[in-house]
């Protein structure tokens, strides 16, 4: 049976038979969401959602190296995760475009607009393919695995992996709580606030998933919350990228009132998603 995605194959690092540095271990969890990453890669022609999916995958290995970063250097994983968010934000307004119509739905003003914006999102499909061409994923994320694995297996210094997980998931619990916090005392469109929540939980959920076998049962028992947290409040920013982008592309409107009802019904979707995550967040104080 294979392992969970995201989760490496092979020898539990906590039996006798595997290393269990972390500097070791290294390649054995990155290496499968690389080879996840490329084969969506391949698969860009033939799959419009394949590009959600390239995004979820650089994103968990954005995580995984923020993992390792103290064994890394920041200088030199923060460079990483900066490609790594340039190449996910390349797919980005080609998923930005799916969301927006998918929320506008049955709206009359959509309707009229129907074309363009089916229009508008096949053009951000082809610049997102041509962007992610051009920087030659493939033998980057390639490239990138065989530094890091060197710059580890290098070191002279061990660490064990039990010890930089339980950091790791500490250091982004606390995070987490931060944020948590600044959004209780956010005003009511300060939306940035409340993005650094959805952030934040899907970088502890992410480590936990990584690190599940190795750690302690109470350190996973909030998983379920953290997916609540990511799911409600990634729903809301879905709502303000959507009105953000349309309001950045009001041209694709027969006229300025079928863009104003447009962006009046994406504003209102907005007020109930904000509403349900205000909920959420009060119930998690």
């Amino acid at each position: 049976m294979s392992a969970p995605e995201g989760q490496p194959d092979g020898e539990d690092p906590r039996s006798g038979n595997a290393r269990a540095d972390a500097q070791s271990q290294f390649s054995r969890y990155a290496q499968p969401l690389v080879s996840e990453a490329l084969a969506r890669v391949a698969a860009l022609d033939t799959e419009p959602e394949t590009l959600h999916k390239l995004r979820v995958a650089l994103r968990r290995l954005r995580t995984l190296l923020w993992a390792w970063r103290p064994l890394l250097g920041r200088t030199f994983v923060d460079r990483q995760r900066a490609f790594l968010k340039r190449a996910a934000s390349a797919a980005g307004e080609a998923r930005d475009w799916d969301i927006a119509i998918a929320l506008l739905g049955k709206d009359s003003a959509a309707a009229l607009a129907d074309e363009r914006l089916a229009s508008a999102r096949e053009a951000a499909r082809d610049h997102a393919r041509e962007t992610l061409s051009a920087t030659d994923l493939k033998h980057a994320l390639r490239d990138m695995l065989h530094e890091m694995n060197r710059a580890l297996n290098t070191s002279p210094r061990r660490t064990p992996l039990k010890r930089l997980a339980r950091e790791r998931v500490r250091v982004a619990r606390r995070s987490l709580g931060k944020r948590m916090r600044r959004a209780r005392r956010a005003k009511r469109r300060d939306y940035a606030a409340w993005h650094e929540v959805r952030k934040g939980a899907k970088r502890l959920r992410y480590l936990l998933e990584f690190f599940e076998s190795i750690l302690p049962r109470r350190e996973t028992r909030h998983l379920k919350s953290l997916k609540r947290i990511q799911n409600r409040f990634g729903k809301l920013n879905d709502a303000v990228a959507s009105e953000r982008l349309i309001a950045d592309h009001r041209e694709i409107f027969a006229d300025s009132s079928n863009a104003d009802a447009a962006l009046a019904a994406l504003g209102r979707e907005r007020k109930k998603r904000r509403k349900k995550a205000a909920n959420l967040l009060a119930k998690l104080a």
